[in-house]
């Protein structure tokens, strides 16, 4: 009875695991189609993350940078705002020093020369501390005029030096590694040889 020539076994050992109409095809062509969309949003996805993760990789390094950099400057500058007030006590030093005229230095006595050593000693330790501390003494005089680093406040007649180069030193200026702390006020040479 149920033996192998039967046609209607032939039908269904042909149509095994193939959907009989078109209405059985198209939801598995669907299933195909969302899984390759499904696929394609993932990888779309994990574009997405990736590009973020090297933005944010990206920005961490240039903050690192930046904070580098900021922690150097405050080491490096740290201490302007103190070096440029106590100028004005390097200042009176010098002044205190040139107040006492060279034949009065040499006429004077014991006493006289001890205070005025100590002073000149005391200034020229204060110098060095700051100069321990990165400020600097700018020697402008015989240099080119460098408006960066020097504020002219009149125009000398010097013909023994080429226009202008700073011919006198008014007042004496200080930097602190690359950065002017006070400029030095100069007079500078009008006229005199061309330079070369």
């Amino acid at each position: 009875m149920n033996d192998g020539n039967n046609p209607q076994n032939e039908k269904l050992s042909q149509t095994d695991g193939e959907p009989e109409n078109a209405a059985d095809a198209a939801p598995a062509q669907s299933d195909a189609e969302r899984d390759a969309a499904a696929v394609q949003a993932l990888i779309a996805e994990n574009a997405s993350l990736k590009d973020k993760v090297l933005r944010t990789l990206a920005e961490m390094e240039n903050l690192r940078r930046r904070t580098e950099k900021e922690v150097a400057d405050a080491k490096a500058y740290g201490v302007t705002s103190l070096a440029r007030d106590m100028l004005t006590f390097a200042d009176n030093l010098r002044r205190a020093l040139e107040n006492v005229p060279a034949e009065v230095r040499e006429a004077a006595d014991n006493a006289l020369k001890a205070f005025v050593e100590g002073i000149e000693l005391t200034e020229r330790d204060f110098l060095s501390r700051l100069t321990r501390h990165g400020v600097r003494k700018l020697e402008p005089k015989g240099q080119k005029f460098d408006p960066n680093f020097h504020e002219a406040l009149y125009e000398a007649h010097d013909e023994t030096v080429p226009p202008g180069t700073v011919a006198h030193v008014v007042e004496e200026g200080f930097a602190i590694g690359e950065r002017v702390l006070r400029p030095a006020k100069v007079g500078v040479a009008k006229g005199g040889a061309k330079s070369n």
